[in-house]
C-alpha cells in the first residue's frame, strides 16, 4: 500500500479503489474553424485509435469542438452540456471505455452568456465542466468580448484520481493551481489554443506550476493556422519535480501516449515539501491588497 501527501500535508493512503497509474492520451490535432461536425469525427477517430493502447484519459485542446477565431459564432455554437455534441462525446467515451477531455463554448443559466469550457466526460456518462477564470483579451486575443469568466475552481473525481482542470491563459495565475493542489489534485490538466509568440511562457510556466504543486501538468495545446494565427503545438506533460516525461512535437499533428505513475507525487513531496510550508497568514496579506 502506497502513500502520499495531500495537499494540507496529511498522508494520504492509497486504498483498494484507487488506481496508482494511469495511460493518459493527449490528442495535439487541428480543429476546422466552426465544424462541429468535423471535430467530433476527428476525436472519435482518435478515441478508437487511443482504444488500442488501453487509454483511459483522452484530452483535447482548448475550443477543439470549434476551433478557437469563431468571434461571433461563438453563441451560434454554443452548446447546454445536454446538447448534441456532449451527447456525442459521451457514446464516445461509452464506447471506447475512456475518459474524454475536450474544449468547447457553453451556455450559461443566463441566456445569452456563454463560457469557454473544459468539459469532462465519464465513460458512466458523467458529465462534468469547468469554465475558464482568466479570459485574455490583449494582443492578439478578445475573448471577454465573447465569453463570460468562471468562478468555481475544483476538482473532478474520475477513474479513481482526483483531476483538476485549466485552460490557457490560467496558467499565468499561480493561485489557481495551487488551489487545486490543496483540494488534492494529483494531475492538472491545462488545454490550449496557444500562438507561438507564447511557446517560451508556456514551456516555462507549466514546468513551474508542476514544481510549485508537485503535481502533475498536462499540458494540451493544439496545432494548425486559423486566420494568419499559428498554433505551435508541443503538448507536454511534466513530472511533480519538473522533468518533461512525455512531448509531442512542434507544428505537428500528434497522439501521445504516457503511463502516469501517481506514485510519483508520494516521492517528490517530501523532498520539495511546498505544500506542507504554505504559510496561510501571507496569502492572507497578498489577498487584503488585491481587495484594497
Amino acid at each position: 500500500m502506497a502513500i502520499t501527501l495531500t495537499g494540507e500535508g496529511r498522508l494520504h493512503y492509497f486504498g483498494a479503489d484507487q488506481v496508482e497509474s494511469h495511460i493518459i492520451a493527449i490528442a495535439q490535432i487541428t480543429p476546422r474553424l466552426c465544424d462541429k461536425s468535423y471535430n467530433l469525427n476527428l476525436m472519435e477517430q482518435k478515441a478508437i485509435e487511443a482504444r488500442k493502447k488501453n487509454v483511459e484519459f483522452i484530452i483535447f485542446p482548448e475550443l477543439s469542438l470549434t476551433g478557437y477565431l469563431c468571434h461571433d459564432l461563438f453563441h451560434q455554437l454554443s452548446e447546454s452540456l445536454d446538447g448534441e455534441s456532449v451527447r456525442r462525446v459521451c457514446n464516445i467515451a461509452r464506447q471506447n471505455s475512456m475518459t474524454v477531455i475536450f474544449g468547447m463554448p457553453t451556455q450559461g443559466d443566463v441566456k445569452g452568456v456563454i463560457y469557454n469550457s473544459s468539459v469532462m466526460v465519464g465513460e458512466d456518462g458523467e458529465v462534468k465542466c469547468y469554465n475558464k477564470a482568466y479570459l485574455p483579451t490583449h494582443s492578439v486575443f478578445d475573448e471577454k468580448r465573447y465569453f463570460r469568466p468562471g468562478y468555481e475552481i475544483d476538482c473532478f473525481k474520475s477513474r479513481g484520481c482526483k483531476v483538476g482542470l485549466t485552460i490557457c491563459y490560467d496558467i499565468y495565475f499561480p493561485e489557481i493551481y495551487r488551489l487545486l493542489s490543496l483540494k488534492g489534485a494529483e494531475f492538472i490538466i491545462c488545454t490550449s489554443a496557444s500562438p507561438s509568440s507564447r511557446r517560451e511562457y508556456f514551456e516555462l510556466l507549466t514546468r513551474a506550476r508542476a514544481i510549485e504543486n508537485s503535481v502533475f501538468l498536462i499540458f494540451v495545446n493544439r496545432v494548425g493556422i486559423e486566420n494568419g494565427l499559428h498554433f505551435w503545438g508541443g503538448s507536454h506533460i511534466v513530472s511533480p519535480n519538473g522533468s518533461i516525461l512525455a512531448k509531442a512535437p512542434y507544428y505537428e499533428e500528434k497522439l501521445l501516449i504516457f503511463n502516469l505513475d501517481l506514485k510519483e507525487i508520494e516521492r517528490s513531496r517530501p523532498f520539495i515539501p511546498t505544500l506542507k510550508d504554505i504559510r496561510p497568514e501571507i496569502l492572507e496579506t497578498q489577498t487584503d491588497l488585491l481587495r484594497r
